[in-house]
């Protein structure tokens, strides 16, 4: 069995490091084939993305040009409408044959499974990688996704490695504190936002005239 392909989603508006550092120490552990950062274009549960598809693309393009093992995956941008997560990774499971894929998401994601599109059907294409922070209890609200959850948990990493789908492997470990939204607050007060996002996405975020006030 080949090595698993990460699938990470989100807006990245703009993409910093702390998408980039969790995706880089997820593919490290994780001993995976790639990691791939996916850009939404309408996802349905949060507010849509401030800048168009093509600005967000770039930022990501530029933040992971020199960092093996990271990639970008466009296909969500080729839609029109909502982003549902089970058609992308059917989408990616007709194209990787038997290679086992990971979805990754943080414990808040997790935790509200049940809310997602043809949410059961996650596991038949993917196994599920939930970072959470280290030191903290998993304790899941819903009895759906606890159910899930604990059905199909495994504390070996090789299980996701020998099956193309279907465990949840539990990953503690750290985030770095940093938000999209609030480095667009920042750039909106002409505050200075090196060190939260790489320095080439600032040079593009300042040549496009990206977040500030008009």
């Amino acid at each position: 069995m080949a090595r698993p392909v990460g699938i990470l989603g989100g807006t990245f508006d703009p993409v910093h490091h702390g998408h980039l550092r969790l995706a880089l120490e997820v593919y490290q552990f994780c001993d995976l084939a790639e990691l791939r950062l996916m850009p939404l274009h309408t996802p349905p549960h949060r507010q849509t993305p401030l800048t168009s598809p093509e600005h967000r693309l770039q930022m990501l393009r530029l933040a992971v040009e020199q960092v093996q093992g990271l990639t970008v995956d466009d296909r969500e941008l080729q839609r029109a409408d909502v982003s549902f997560t089970v058609d992308t990774l059917r989408s990616l499971r007709e194209e990787v044959g038997q290679q086992p894929l990971c979805l990754i998401m943080g414990m808040d994601a997790f935790q509200t499974l049940n809310t997602w599109h043809q949410w059961t059907s996650l596991l038949d294409y993917a196994h599920i990688i939930v970072a959470r922070r280290p030191g903290v209890k998993t304790i899941i609200e819903n009895t759906e996704v606890s159910d899930i959850y604990t059905r199909n948990i495994t504390t070996e990493l090789t299980d996701c490695h020998k099956r193309k789908a279907g465990f949840v492997f539990d990953l503690a470990i750290t985030e770095l504190d940093i938000s999209s939204t609030h480095i667009r607050e920042l750039i909106s007060a002409k505050q200075d936002v090196h060190y939260l996002l790489p320095d080439n996405v600032i040079s593009y975020i300042e040549q496009e005239d990206l977040y500030h006030r008009h």
